[in-house]
């Protein structure tokens, strides 16, 4: 390798570094700007909840009203029909059976598409 292309390489390698310094630079203050909102939001919610739960407490601590009494209710008048009345039965029919026909050229097993007598044709 050259001299000038060594030169070329160590510029650009050093130009490569001063790049990465920057990104990692703003990449870690953009972490503590979020980190910092984070906090804030936390903090406020944190005392939202505190809030809440004074609010809770106070309201534990106050006795509900006192509620009507409820009336006894009027007693049945007995059924005058039989109540055990005779469940229906209950018939299962089955479905039909779907019978699915596949049509093949091969009439026989050993291959032949004639009848029995081998032959065949008009003149037999």
């Amino acid at each position: 390798m050259n001299k000038p292309h060594l030169t070329l390489f160590a510029i650009l390698v050093a130009g490569a570094t001063v790049l990465g310094a920057v990104a990692v630079t703003k990449t870690t203050s953009l972490g503590r700007a979020a980190r910092h909102t984070n906090d804030a939001a936390i903090t406020a919610r944190t005392k939202q909840l505190a809030a809440y739960a004074a609010k809770l407490q106070k309201e534990l601590k106050a006795r509900p009203p006192a509620l009507p009494r409820v009336p006894k209710p009027a007693p049945a008048a007995a059924p005058t029909a039989p109540a055990a009345q005779a469940a229906p039965t209950v018939v299962y029919r089955r479905p039909p059976p779907v019978v699915t026909v596949i049509h093949t050229h091969r009439h026989g097993d050993d291959g032949s598409e004639g009848g029995g007598d081998g032959g065949g044709g008009a003149g037999d």
